[in-house]
């Protein structure tokens, strides 16, 4: 008797022992916020950050109640007049590539599509000064977006070599005794073949003076890291002209991108009437009904929201002291809080236009440009801090907003699910074939388009974020008077052609060096 009641005493230990340590198991899932402080690279997902609430509200509710005027949209759609200025990419009487190489010249781009899609420019004249042969540039994996494609993966890699084969000699791989050159054999040593202190904007000068004796001397030269490594300044025209006809001839991307691209732009310039990623079977609905439907005109959205440009701005964004905590552990922990912006106050910040527009920020802007609520918007993003929440106000100025997701099936978006280059690239395709593109902060891909749709006098519209930001820190401005000021603050920002100053890239300002006054 004593022994079973021994035996039921330890169960009943052992029962509530167990009971104990569910229960502190279970804990942080119910009541996450009381561990917040504990987390270490950021913080739980379940309080990152408060549903924002519309930080203009006075403004949002006037643009909301906006007429539609059918003169202003004539004039706000109406292609850009004639600027007087004609691409010229070089002579119409090939050159001739030299007859011996120095050697194989090897360049490591890291960045996003955008800042690689640079690199390889400059690889190729730098390859050029060299009197190279380029091998087809490796595409590093980039710690925020996680994508390992190749070259391969995005670019027609034939058509590039075939616009370029009187330029300079390029080859895919290298031959069996260079195989040796690795990015792994890179990693491991120093090694006498790769140059890793190239200077930001290095001249042509350095590159012969430093780059080609090691071609010379051992018939290959690596340079790692690349990116930003060619002056935009003082050098030869034909270079110059060079880098444009790589940026804006050579550099086409693969097949199935396009294919992709001219479905979504289709599907944008002719809406049907029912859900439009129902069906794999879509592509051929659309594309072989017989087109009497008017083409409509949409926009390119390129809104970069996302957790890394909202953490490196330090601006406020309206989610409260969750989002705010969330972002500086993120700043912490990518780039151990050295960020130049965090020293100032977000007042600041937004008076010298340094804060990313916010979804509903520039669905303001849009709205008081003229904009209706039947403007068809692409939106062009990676992911945006916040999801739907964040885009909800833009929604409900601009129903008609459609994505990749929105317009195209899952089957057909199977080649660039996960693989952010392969999506950046849909986008930047879908931008150029837009009637209109406008970029929601600077960046590599404002940067590219701005310079390629110069390049085809086509109108993009590049907000005045120092004027944005100082009307959006006066909440006591009526709808008329922010509507006035965007209007005549964005006159000349349409498209108008501006020539290049020193030191500005030449990837976002193609004139004068790539095209000629007619």
């Amino acid at each position: 008797m004593m022994r079973l009641n021994f035996q039921r005493h330890c169960y009943q230990l052992l029962r509530r022992k167990a009971m104990c340590g569910f229960f502190v198991l279970i804990f942080p899932l119910i009541f996450p916020c009381l561990f917040t402080a504990f987390t270490h690279a950021s913080p739980s997902t379940f309080s990152e950050w408060n549903v924002p609430k519309p930080r203009h509200l006075r403004l949002l509710r006037s643009a909301l109640q906006r007429e539609r005027l059918t003169g202003e949209q004539s004039d706000l759609w109406a292609p850009l007049a004639d600027q007087g200025w004609r691409p010229y990419i070089g002579s119409v009487n090939a050159p001739s590539l030299p007859q011996k190489s120095e050697g194989y010249l090897q360049v490591f781009l890291d960045g996003g599509l955008n800042q690689q899609r640079m690199g390889i420019c400059d690889a190729v004249a730098v390859a050029k000064i060299l009197n190279a042969t380029l091998v087809i540039p490796h595409l590093e994996v980039n710690p925020v977006w996680q994508d390992s494609s190749s070259f391969m993966d995005i670019f027609d890699v034939d058509h590039f070599m075939n616009v370029l084969k009187d330029e300079i000699p390029i080859i895919k791989e290298l031959p069996d005794e260079f195989s040796w050159s690795t990015r792994e054999y890179y990693a491991t040593a120093i090694r006498a073949t790769r140059i890793k202190r190239a200077p930001v904007h290095a001249s042509a000068n350095w590159y012969l003076e430093n780059v080609l004796p090691v071609l010379q001397s051992n018939g290959i030269a690596a340079i790692s890291p690349f990116s930003h490594r060619l002056s935009f300044d003082n050098l030869p025209s034909e270079i110059q002209q060079l880098r444009c006809k790589v940026n804006f001839k050579a550099l086409v991307f693969v097949p199935h991108i396009r294919a992709l691209g001219d479905a979504l732009v289709h599907r944008l310039r002719y809406p049907p009437g029912q859900s439009r990623a129902s069906s794999t079977d879509y592509l051929r609905e659309t594309t072989n009904q017989n087109g009497k439907q008017n083409p409509q005109k949409f926009v390119v959205l390129h809104l970069r929201f996302d957790k890394d440009m909202a953490a490196h701005s330090a601006c406020d964004f309206g989610g409260g002291k969750a989002e705010k905590l969330a972002l500086a552990k993120y700043r912490q922990t990518i780039w151990q809080g050295r960020v130049l912006n965090s020293q100032f106050t977000d007042k600041e910040l937004r008076s010298q236009g340094r804060c990313p527009l916010t979804p509903e920020e520039v669905g303001l802007l849009l709205a008081a440009l003229g904009f209706d609520n039947n403007t068809r918007l692409y939106l062009a993003s990676h992911k945006v801090y916040g999801g739907e929440a964040r885009i909800s106000t833009l929604r409900k100025l601009f129903p008609l907003i459609e994505d990749k997701k929105s317009l195209a099936s899952s089957a057909e978006r199977v080649h660039i699910k996960g693989k952010a280059s392969l999506l950046a690239a849909v986008d930047y395709y879908v931008g150029m074939h837009s009637d209109i593109f406008v970029s929601a902060s600077p960046g590599n891909m404002h940067n590219a388009l701005v310079g390629h749709r110069t390049f085809e006098n086509m109108k993009t519209i590049r907000p005045n974020m120092v004027l944005l930001g100082q009307l959006f820190l006066n909440k006591n401005i009526s709808w008329s008077q922010f509507r006035q000021a965007m209007v005549e603050g964005h006159q000349n920002r349409q498209g108008q052609l501006r020539l290049r100053k020193p030191k500005q890239s030449i990837y976002t300002y193609p004139a004068p060096d790539c095209m000629c006054h007619a």
